[in-house]
């Protein structure tokens, strides 16, 4: 099918996908699909065309491994710093429940100091009003029970 398309244009030849255009002979052949690339015994690879006419083969396999390169290098940078934020973030979280659970430590001793001393004061007022607690400012108080 390809062959009725020699020495016609390589636009008439390259509208079946099927068809690879060479140059050097303006051949239409079918596409060699037992290999991944035209061997060049059938047609040099910077003279055959496939797909488009104005890029030759050569070129376009150029053209997409640098593409593929620059798309499989991009994923690996996105996943190396998609995995470096959240390390950081993981640490940023940690640091911060740390910091929380220093401040309700903190928050904690400060509560139990003051109902200590609340404690302290209530028991001192009981002790002042049955008289087991010496007043300082009186110095002949311990000389009462005497």
């Amino acid at each position: 099918a390809c062959s009725a398309f020699s020495q016609k244009s390589c636009e008439e030849c390259l509208k079946n996908v099927s068809c690879l255009w060479c140059y050097t002979n303006s051949t239409c052949i079918d596409y060699p699909v037992r290999s991944i690339f035209p061997p060049s015994s059938l047609c040099s690879l910077s003279n055959a065309r496939w797909g488009v006419c104005w890029i030759n083969f050569e070129a376009l396999i150029i053209a997409m491994a640098v593409v593929a390169g620059l798309i499989l290098v991009s994923l690996t940078v996105c996943c190396c710093y998609c995995c470096y934020c959240r390390r950081r973030s993981r640490r940023r979280r940690l640091e911060e429940e740390e910091e929380q659970i220093a401040r309700k430590r903190e928050e904690r001793r400060l509560q139990s100091l003051q109902r200590k001393h609340e404690r302290k004061m209530k028991h001192d007022e009981i002790r002042k009003k049955y008289g087991l607690l010496q007043d300082s400012d009186n110095p002949y108080s311990r000389f009462e029970n005497e």
